[in-house]
């Protein structure tokens, strides 16, 4: 085959810079591009798009809040200067005490949802980022863990909503969700008439055969009997105390009660009755949650535009598929967000806003 060559110049892209480098372009042996060219070329295209002209906007950076009426809720806004209305993207964090930028103080910092924030407000896009009730500075809405669901959670993210909705700085509304987020977002999305909704690394299946499926690789088989026994007992509705200490991280007894209403859902089948826009974008080198459940999300909703990004991992960086590197990842903010996640999401949220 032959190829078309690039030569890039230097640029920068959410805060970090890039040096020179030669971009190899796919073409076919008729001199036209390959899909894989075509991404490559809009990754660059990108790229100088925010060294030339968004890269010098201003951007508007804002603590938000929302009284929910049962807690106050704490998020960022970043807005874009802007004549005329701009896209607003609420962005939904993943499980656990992952906050408003992606960080969990089990898994460590990365700011995977605040390096994707600037992105986009860089390409006059706004968002909000939130924490959670019971997270971060969140964490006075539901100081105990106990009265935490996924319907609490949904709630929240419609509230959020409806405030964006009625904003005049704001267009169209897209719910993001990573992670188990992206299961909240297809919760709330029919609620607030969004315009689309952006799956990043969601889970298809219920989340307790995800869970089952993780520990199995993990646990030696006496624990992994009984997690297969703490499962099927929350599957089933019923908490049970008898949680062996290697097991408190995550059957521990007041974390339960929110298992058991995460178990309830299904998210393919809530991803199914969407009416609007999405997008599914999942990496190949996830080591949480696989590309079987992109297709499967596909599947459930054929109208949906999939993108399956070579090399990225759960929190959205190119990096090799071995344990020592993908963990590391988890506690490096400095490591570039995949080139090609900015290029798909701001391709699809420009359509939706032309639509």
């Amino acid at each position: 085959n032959q190829t078309r060559i690039l030569d890039a110049r230097q640029y920068t892209q959410a805060n970090r810079v890039v040096h020179p480098r030669t971009l190899v372009v796919p073409a076919s042996p008729t001199g036209t591009l390959t899909n894989d060219g075509v991404m490559m070329l809009r990754v660059l295209i990108l790229s100088l798009t925010l060294f030339t002209g968004f890269a010098q906007a201003t951007v508007l950076q804002r603590p938000v809040t929302l009284d929910t009426g049962s807690g106050e809720l704490f998020g960022s806004l970043l807005l874009p200067k802007s004549d005329s209305p701009v896209p607003i993207v609420l962005m939904i964090s993943g499980s656990g005490p992952t906050d408003r930028d992606g960080n969990n103080p089990d898994g460590g910092r990365n700011d995977s949802l605040k390096r994707l924030a600037w992105v986009l407000a860089k390409h006059n896009i706004a968002s909000v980022r939130y924490d959670k009730r019971g997270v971060a500075a969140s964490l006075a809405a539901a100081p105990d863990e106990r009265e935490l669901s996924v319907e609490s959670y949904a709630a929240d993210a419609v509230a959020w909503g409806q405030k964006l909705k009625a904003d005049p700085r704001f267009g169209k509304l897209i719910l993001l969700g990573h992670s188990e987020g992206a299961l909240i977002a297809s919760l709330a999305a029919p609620k607030l008439d969004a315009a689309a909704v952006i799956s990043l690394s969601g889970s298809a299946r219920p989340v307790d055969q995800v869970i089952r499926e993780q520990l199995a690789r993990s646990l030696p088989p006496p624990l992994m009997l009984r997690s297969n026994e703490l499962l099927d007992s929350l599957k089933a509705g019923h908490t049970d105390d008898n949680v062996p200490q290697p097991l408190q991280v995550i059957f521990r007894p007041s974390v339960q009660p929110y298992l058991i209403s995460l178990f309830r859902q299904d998210p393919a089948q809530a991803f199914a009755q969407l009416k609007m826009p999405a997008l599914i974008v999942q990496g190949s080198n996830d080591i949480q949650v696989g590309t079987e459940d992109a297709k499967l999300l596909k599947a459930a909703k054929p109208d949906a535009q999939l993108t399956v990004i070579e090399g990225m991992n759960h929190v959205l960086r190119i990096v090799h598929n071995d344990m020592k590197r993908q963990l590391a990842s988890y506690k490096d903010p400095n490591l570039p967000l995949a080139a090609e996640l900015g290029a798909a999401v701001i391709e699809f949220i420009d359509g939706i806003r032309a639509s």
